[in-house]
């Protein structure tokens, strides 16, 4: 239960994200907001757990340097990246498949995560009703390379969520882990930086409405909820948590309604009986 818990406040708190960094990309190109956010986690995490991992064997620590690589670095990249070129709504839908390429590499690479038949079943219910929530009736609209990009992003949070197993396995604390992990992230963001570029002003982050919006990206978005996400991943294993995924676009409707004054219309009501229903089939064990 309580793993459940946090993984659905997890998802909740993603779910908001997108209200701020919409605020934030009006001054921010992607890699500045994903590198100032993540520092922020990042210096959050060593005031709360200030002493250095020191591990056991060396070998270990390329379990980190992939998890920063694929789940911070790559994901948010390429997904930042793919809303320039796509809709949001295409990469709402689209990026909803992360917890079947989960399930997958979790049943290549570990066989005590079983691929069942009624994760399948869920994932097809719970993709349709995403489909219903983020295009709402509308026309779809494709465009291949934004959309292409949001299919790889997938790919990396599920290897992010394979390789997370791994480290949980390790035996150390969630915050020590998830620190560890976005020092290998920023690692791989400052090399990037000469190359992306970087022009950001202190006046900038210190306008009240961007650095409350980086506060929360930061603290609570990053370092609050990577370190509750990774305990959820150790108490549920990989391919229970991510199911919860399916959940994000409902969270996003949620603070639609609140923040933005969206209305709620029937097809967005359709979609989230499917999703949660297509979470509730994926979750369904057989009494014995």
């Amino acid at each position: 239960m309580i793993g459940h818990i946090l993984a659905f406040v997890c998802i909740m708190i993603w779910g908001s994200t997108f209200v701020s960094s919409k605020i934030l990309l009006d001054t921010f190109t992607p890699i500045e907001l994903l590198f100032i956010r993540f520092l922020i986690g990042f210096l959050t995490l060593c005031i709360l757990s200030p002493k250095i991992l020191k591990l056991e064997k060396r070998k270990d620590e390329i379990w980190y340097i992939l998890s920063g690589l694929t789940g911070v670095f790559l994901y948010y990249f390429i997904e930042s990246t793919a809303l320039v070129y796509t809709y949001a709504t295409n990469v709402g839908v689209i990026i909803s498949i992360a917890p079947f390429f989960t399930s997958i590499l979790a049943y290549l690479c570990f066989k005590d995560e079983p691929f069942k038949i009624n994760f399948v079943v869920g994932f097809i219910v719970a993709f349709i009703g995403i489909f219903f929530i983020s295009f709402n009736g509308q026309q779809m609209h494709l465009s291949p390379k934004g959309d292409i990009l949001t299919i790889v992003a997938a790919i990396m949070w599920a290897i992010y969520s394979v390789v997370l197993k791994k480290v949980n396995a390790l035996g150390h604390t969630s915050i020590q882990n998830t620190k560890r992990i976005f020092a290998w992230g920023l690692f791989f963001m400052t090399i990037s930086l000469p190359i992306l570029g970087f022009d950001v002003s202190m006046e900038e982050i210190l306008i009240p409405l961007n650095l409350l919006n980086l506060l929360f990206l930061g603290v609570i978005a990053c370092a609050g909820c990577f370190v509750i996400w990774n305990h959820s991943c150790s108490i549920l294993g990989s391919v229970r948590t991510n199911q919860y995924v399916y959940l994000n676009p409902i969270a996003t409707i949620i603070f639609s309604v609140i923040i933005l004054h969206e209305k709620i219309t029937p097809c967005i009501v359709l979609g989230t009986i499917l999703t949660l229903s297509g979470l509730i089939i994926s979750e369904y064990k057989k009494e014995s």
